[in-house]
Formats: C-alpha cells, structure tokens, sequence
C-alpha cells in the first residue's frame, strides 16, 4: 500500500479486506475494502474515485551490436471506476478529522488469469484512489490483491500420458537401453506429488541410472517476439539398472508448494512447466522423455466469502474537539466500466520443449 500526504490531507489510503483464510479472490468474487484519510480543516473535494484494474504487461531488452531495442506489450482485463464524490453533485464539503469511506466491487465474471510476477512481466490486479481538490497535488493510494484462476474442468487435465524412448549405444559401450515413462494425469496441485512409472530395460554393458528434472519454461510475447525464460526447479536421481536387466521403477515428484499456478489464459505470458525423465548414459547423449504438466492453484478463494448485504459506501468520521458531525455524502454514482474488454483465451500448452 502507498500513501501521500498532500497539504491539509493526511495518510491518505486505500485498504481492502480479507475475503477468507487465504486471502486471494477470483472472478465474480466481491472485494470491499476502505478509503481513508485525515483533513487538519474543513476542505472541498472535487472528486474522490477508487478503481479496480486488472491487466498484464511485458517489458525486455535486446542488443543488436550498438542498438538497443525494447520489447513491451500490454493486455488489458478490466477497469471499473466508482466516484466517492463527483463535483457537481451534492455537499463535498469535509470537516477536520478523519474520515473512512467504504466501498465494494464485484470482478468481472471471466477467464482471468492468475496473478503472476516474472523476470519480464507480471499479470497484476489493483486497487487505486484519487482524491482532486482545486490548487493542490491529487493525493494517490495503491495496493494489490492477488486473484487465482479456479477453472480445473478441462478435460486434458486428467488425461494420463505416456512416452517411449530407445537409444543404440556406440563407442565405448554396446547394446541398447529402453524406457517406456508413464504419468497419470497432466494437471497437478501446488505441493501435490507426480508418480512417474517407469519401466527400463537395460540391454547395454553399462549401468545406467534414471534422472528426473522438473523445471519451469515461461514465454513473453512482444512485436512479433518472443523471450523465452527457463529453470530448473528441482532434480532427483534414482537407483542404477545393472547391465542387461529391466526394472520398473517408480518414483514420487514432489511439486514445490510455492511453485507459481501455470498460466495458459493470457497472450502475452505463458507460464509452463515440464518434467523431463531421462536416462543418465555415459560417453553418450541421454534418452529423454518430456511431459507437459499443468501446475494448479491449491488455495481456494471459495473459502465460504462473506458476500456484502448492502454494496456501496458509507462514511465513518472521527473529529476531535466539539465539532459536528459532518453530513453524509452523496450516494455513490454508478460504477464506470472504463475498460472490460477481454482478449480471446489462449490455447494453452504450445506442444515445444
């Protein structure tokens, strides 16, 4: 949350309120929250708005010998305005004290993606307010809230998936190994475990040993372009098949419970995960098999959230000394929709390594 101070208005904020244990929301949840500031005097306001914004935004560089080019994009999900206070339309006249105006808004009912932060664009979801007076500096609030992306129904998720690989050993090692790798599903939780199944059959003069690696591949689009973000977030190592033997191994892949949900709604970041099993074959390249796995949100925002009885604004007024208690404001006009257009989903899984 930041906070200005702007002549006779102090801490001016804006805050908003935990909708369950998890504190995280989604879309068609409601989100209230407060508007807060103090005032030395009694002072008009011109205006006094919060907005609700969604939207995603990308940003990177490249070097093209001495000529540097930037790559941005944005995506726009929503804008919602609602005046506190308009000018024009009833007493905008405060009095010395503090004052806490709250409010409530409904996220859009759409495929929002999750809330995401990259090395080059995040997907961000935020609360702002404005309060104008005539001759002075706007005072300014912010702060974020962080929304997740429930829809697990599609089909593929569940799909269980299965890869074969061969390889014919050469130069200091003869024969071949074989391994037929198979999961149960794509779609796995944050913390869940992947049980891989993996049947190997070592037909060479030389041990080998089965590797897994589960690692993060997440995509930036700009002008054409495309920046491309990798890493591995873990590797674990199995037991050696002795030559001319075949095991069945299976092993449990413990997904990190911190690891970020995949993003596969937004056209400009896709956050995807792969789990490469492969076999570790000296003096030689490893066999390896690649699975696409969806890493879902294990937090839910549907912790039974309290739904606002009566939405809109009411205004709370602490004033020191013996002073009267300060009108009540005008109703809250209609919020404004400055921007709700939602780009097509994407198609999710680009089927590359």
């Amino acid at each position: 949350m930041q906070s200005v101070v702007s002549n006779n208005v102090k801490n001016f904020s804006v805050e908003y309120n935990l909708a369950n244990r998890s504190n995280v929301f989604s879309s068609g949840d409601y989100i209230t929250g407060r508007v807060a500031f103090e005032v030395t005097r009694d002072c008009k306001i011109d205006s006094l708005w919060v907005k609700m914004k969604g939207k995603a935004k990308v940003r990177w560089f490249e070097h093209y010998g001495k000529t540097v080019v930037v790559y941005k994009n944005k995506e726009k999900y929503f804008s919602i305005k609602t005046f506190i206070f308009q000018d024009g339309y009833g007493n905008n006249v405060v009095t010395r004290g503090s004052h806490t105006y709250p409010f409530t808004f409904q996220i859009p009912q759409v495929n929002l993606p999750s809330s995401f932060k990259g090395s080059y664009g995040k997907i961000k979801y935020t609360l702002e307010a404005n309060l104008s007076r005539s001759m002075r500096t706007d005072c300014k609030a912010k702060t974020h809230f962080r929304v997740i992306n429930k829809r697990h129904s599609d089909a593929f998720l569940t799909s269980p998936q299965q890869g074969i690989t061969e390889k014919k050993m050469n130069f200091f090692s003869s024969g071949t190994v074989q391994m037929e790798v198979n999961i149960e599903k794509t779609g796995f939780f944050q913390g869940e475990g992947i049980k891989v199944v993996a049947y190997i059959l070592n037909r060479s003069s030389r041990g080998i040993r089965p590797k897994y690696c589960l690692y993060k591949k997440y995509s930036y689009f700009a002008s054409g372009k495309r920046r491309v973000e990798t890493k591995n977030i873990l590797k674990e190592v199995g037991e050696s098949i002795p030559p001319s033997a075949g095991h069945s191994v299976t092993r449990i892949i413990s997904i990190p419970p911190t690891t970020c949900a995949s993003i596969l709604n937004c056209n400009i970041i896709k956050a995807e995960y792969r789990l490469k099993v492969y076999l570790d074959v000296k003096y030689a390249s490893d066999p390896e098999i690649k699975f696409p796995v969806v890493v879902l949100p294990s937090v839910q925002a549907s912790d039974e959230q309290q739904l606002p009885t009566k939405p809109g604004f009411e205004h709370n007024s602490n004033m020191g000394g013996n002073m009267n208690f300060m009108q009540e404001p005008n109703s809250p006009l209609p919020p404004i929709y400055e921007d709700c257009m939602m780009y097509p989903p994407s198609t999710g899984l680009d089927g590359k390594s």
